[in-house]
């Protein structure tokens, strides 16, 4: 059996990877997309098809209002948060998968009691639109 760490080292192009996320460093990120700073950890940096990223918020931080021109896929994997779109919102733990369709407004982040954290898959090159400044 080979293990993982070693895997990763010798993947090539057509081969099963497996990647460890606790090995995956936490970037800070400074974007104006966001209400304050939050980290963020690339897991498959060389897929050609998929981003596959987890942020994470601090308390009370949030991304604004925006919407993607392909679906987003939301995971919760730590912490509370809370999802929203111009018609609701909704409190968010982990093991709660979310869907946004292409084109719809909304945001997500942490609530004010608790750090968040979640996964998110959206296709390489889908277009993000923001709506607040």
């Amino acid at each position: 059996m080979v293990r993982a760490a070693a895997r990763i080292e010798e993947f090539k192009e057509g081969e099963m990877r497996v990647i460890k996320m606790d090995q995956i460093s936490k970037e800070p990120v400074s974007d104006r997309l966001f209400t304050g700073p939050v980290t963020r950890q690339v897991l498959v940096p060389d897929s050609k098809e998929f981003n596959l990223n987890i942020v994470s918020f601090p308390k009370g931080v949030r991304n604004k209002y925006h919407a993607h021109d392909g679906e987003q896929i939301l995971v919760i994997t730590s912490g509370k948060g809370i999802v929203a779109t111009e018609t609701e919102e909704v409190v968010v733990t982990p093991g709660d998968i979310v869907l946004f369709s292409a084109g719809e407004k909304h945001w997500h982040g942490a609530t004010k009691e608790s750090e968040f954290s979640h996964m998110y898959v959206s296709k390489i090159g889908s277009k993000l639109t923001q709506f607040e400044p």
